[in-house]
């Protein structure tokens, strides 16, 4: 591959992981808007380094916590990645699975929360808490089917971001077909969506077969 095809490909990818970063923020504003809350944010799972990751966050602390890591089993957060189960606390105070000095690190500690797991095929992704809501009497039906509505998006643009981020790394690596599996993951931003979990599929055995060559 040529330095100039290279640079070009690159911005192609790095362009696709820059609007997937953006659709998470616009969920994570939505959702708490949504909800009237304080704050919303989406966790992504990092496997290799078993931390989450603040991955996008709409109102309290928005400005200085993306980015951000804890270990993955800490917390609420932990606790429903872990079990894949959603977690609904009005005063998390007294949950003794909440991690008030993980909370206090970032500057913000909330009274309630909603957690929801981010599930992709069977994978668990990442976690989804939007942080105090107006204080109603009890969780409706309509909240949870709302809540899962906002972790399925998530889930999907994690996905995404997830599968540009491998295509980056497989460009970064020597290799005479990496021009390809990077031309296919700049080109998703312009699929339709049901079009566009096809070439996820074909990236991904791509990637494969050059790794193990």
């Amino acid at each position: 591959m040529t330095d100039d095809l290279r640079a070009a490909v690159a911005a192609g990818v790095l362009g696709s992981e820059g609007a997937y970063l953006s659709l998470l923020t616009s969920i994570a504003q939505v959702a708490r808007a949504i909800f009237g809350a304080r704050a919303a944010s989406i966790f992504l799972l990092d496997e290799e380094a078993d931390e989450l990751v603040f991955a996008a966050i709409a109102g309290e602390g928005s400005d200085r916590l993306v980015g951000a890591r804890f270990p993955s089993s800490t917390g609420i957060a932990g606790w429903v990645l872990v079990t894949r189960q959603p977690l609904v606390l009005e005063d998390v105070s007294e949950d003794p699975r909440f991690a008030r000095d993980v909370a206090e690190a970032t500057g913000y500690v909330p009274r309630s929360l909603m957690a929801v797991p981010l599930l992709h095929e069977e994978r668990v992704l990442g976690v989804l808490e939007v942080l105090d809501r107006p204080q109603r009497p009890g969780f409706t039906l309509e909240q949870a089917d709302l809540l899962g509505l906002f972790a399925n998006q998530a889930a999907i643009a994690l996905d995404l971001l997830l599968a540009a981020r491998r295509a980056r790394a497989v460009l970064a690596e020597e290799g005479q077909n990496a021009d390809v599996v990077a031309a296919l993951a700049a080109a998703l931003d312009g699929l339709e969506s049901e079009r566009r979990e096809g070439a996820l599929r074909l990236l991904a055995g791509l990637e494969e077969i050059l790794r193990t060559k």
